[in-house]
């Protein structure tokens, strides 16, 4: 399987974004921009972005943080610089950088319908905040916060963004582990199909929800491996989410 790589971009604010990618061997089936959690671009996210390649996908994952602490990636024990990271964060820096993504899979021939955007914690919140306001083909949210009161002053309440989806929606969530109230994803839910877009919100009755590796682990073995997980539950996420970006990044 292919390696990841980073790679720098100037952005029209002068600031430079970094961002890890992965190409797959062969032919390219489409693209994914991968959106990190709230502890930065971690082995974690290379690990997903590795994985995905090994899909087909040629994934990016943009570096949120380059504005203001840009070496968040390598401070991930602590959660005071994670919490001030992340309270800076907002949705215009999330749109260009994500923008500046996407415009690196254009260049590699990818059509915007054939782009995909997929997020974890921080990211999956991000992820809906992009596919609300950008054409793509497909969004897939991994324990979405920010429901009904957002992640920082920059960012907008899901629940006033999801009716404007353009695309497909799957999100994942957990009844233990997530921080987020059954009935804000209900209501996340309910206000997501006012988009009209196919939507497919899944409550887990555990946190294994959360397939992609242990970040912890001195191996990181590749998260989207069936063979990495015994529990039934990071196999059917993982299922899930590879079905969802198969059938709608055509």
């Amino acid at each position: 399987m292919t390696g990841t790589h980073t790679e720098t971009i100037p952005l029209v604010d002068e600031t430079q974004l970094r961002v890890t990618i992965a190409e797959p061997d062969g032919a390219v089936r489409g693209g994914v921009v991968v959106l990190h959690e709230s502890r930065g671009v971690t082995s974690r996210t290379q690990a997903i972005v590795q994985a995905l390649a090994g899909e087909g996908w040629l994934a990016v994952a943009p570096h949120l943080y380059h504005r203001d602490d840009p070496g968040i990636d390598e401070q991930t024990g602590d959660e005071e610089a994670v919490d001030r990271a992340v309270a800076k964060i907002s949705g215009e820096s999330v749109l260009a950088d994500s923008d500046a993504a996407f415009g690196m899979l254009a260049d590699r021939g990818v059509s915007s319908d054939r782009m995909g955007v997929v997020g974890f914690d921080l990211g999956a919140t991000a992820a809906l905040v992009v596919a609300a306001q950008r054409s793509l083909g497909a969004v897939v949210t991994v324990s979405a916060a920010g429901v009904s009161r957002s992640l920082s002053a920059g960012l907008p309440a899901l629940v006033d963004v999801v009716g404007e989806l353009t695309c497909p929606w799957l999100g994942l969530y957990g009844e233990r582990g997530d921080p987020v109230d059954p009935a804000d994803v209900d209501r996340l839910r309910e206000a997501a199909h006012a988009s009209g877009r196919v939507v497919d919100v899944v409550v887990y009755p555990s946190r294994e929800h959360r397939f992609d590796a242990d970040e912890r682990a001195a191996d990181q073995p590749d998260p989207l491996d069936e063979g990495n997980s015994d529990e039934a539950t990071k196999m059917e996420a993982r299922s899930r989410v590879l079905n969802w970006l198969d059938t709608h990044l055509r």
